[in-house]
């Protein structure tokens, strides 16, 4: 097994990200806010993977190490090459989003980890998160807040996934024990249901984790994974996820806009954040309200597709009437 890390400290606690050159900024972004509110009772070990990073942008972001905090980038190119042509670029979820999936048997040093998105920033201290007790459970997440508000998404999930949108985490913000997800081969059976099934699925790896994890799940409250959504009621968030389609280096008046802001112009990446913000116009807005559309009409297909999770693996043969309106605020 490849050591991609080499000498682990003994009160480490490791923090795993995923990204691409796009999301680098916005990375930098959260690795400072994450920084700046972390106790400094401990020792923490950042690990960002990638596929293949421009290096002046990851040098930009190995200048935030301390004396508390470790910067490792690790290109997983040559562990997913196999697999990689299975793997599903759907709507805004890119490739990255699967590699979390992989961190079980790629990094066997670790039994324990927290991976985070990049779309975040961290206002609270990260170590309580990371001393969760998990309960015997393979993960830790949040209910996804926006499925739960919409009934397009709850239906998806109800009736393509066989999960009840009420019980369905988000996978931006998980607390992972690898130890446990071995024991489940939770990465063999992903590869296993990837090249026999490729399921027809909107959120490529969240359906496969809440899937694959069902009973196994601890739910964390929401201020661990606070969306944009003004009406979830959560009055101190601990991390604010900008999961929804419009962020707010596209659109700086959307709500709990005004935290990224608060880290962005401390960051190196400040000049490219701003260019982001000004090339988002009247059109890119209307293009992504026309995403909306189009991921609501994919979802309530495939809450009727043959090829789901709960038609091939529950044995459901329910077929969806479309009697409920679409939403064009979704993004």
């Amino acid at each position: 097994m490849t050591n991609f890390l080499g000498h682990k400290s003994l009160n480490e606690i490791p923090i795993f990200f995923s990204t691409d050159d796009n999301y680098l900024p916005y990375l930098d972004v959260a690795i400072r806010s994450l920084i700046k509110n972390a106790s400094k009772d401990y020792k923490y070990r950042i690990v960002i993977l990638n596929t293949g990073l421009v290096r002046e942008k990851m040098d930009k972001i190995k200048k935030l190490a301390n004396e508390n905090f470790i910067i490792n980038f690790v290109d997983i190119s040559h562990s997913i090459e196999d697999i990689k042509h299975q793997l599903r670029n759907v709507y805004h979820f890119g490739l990255a989003s699967y590699y979390r999936l992989f961190i079980e048997q790629l990094f066997p040093e670790y039994d324990k980890i927290l991976y985070l998105d990049c779309d975040i920033v961290v206002l609270g201290d990260i170590s309580k998160l990371y001393h969760t007790d998990m309960e015997e459970n393979a993960v830790a997440g949040v209910v996804e807040q926006f499925i739960l508000h919409s009934p397009v998404f709850s239906l998806y999930t109800n009736e393509a996934v066989g999960i009840d949108s009420e019980h369905y985490i988000n996978s931006g913000i998980l607390l992972m024990d690898l130890a446990k997800l071995r024991e489940m081969k939770m990465e063999e059976k992903f590869v296993e249901l990837l090249t026999t099934y490729n399921f027809d699925v909107i959120d490529p790896d969240q359906a496969y984790i809440n899937y694959l994890c069902k009973d196994k799940i601890k739910y964390l409250p929401v201020e661990w994974n606070r969306t944009p959504i003004e009406t979830v009621n959560c009055e101190k968030p601990q991390i604010v996820h900008y999961a929804l389609g419009i962020k707010p280096w596209q659109k700086n008046s959307i709500f709990l806009a005004n935290h990224f802001w608060d880290y962005a112009k401390e960051s190196s990446f400040y000049d490219d954040i701003l260019e982001s913000l000004n090339k988002f116009d009247t059109l890119a807005e209307l293009k992504k309200q026309r995403a909306a559309i189009d991921i609501q009409i994919q979802a309530i297909e495939y809450a009727n597709s043959k090829n789901t999770f709960n038609k091939v693996l529950n044995n459901s043969n329910i077929g969806i009437k479309l009697v409920i309106p679409l939403q064009t605020n979704l993004y």
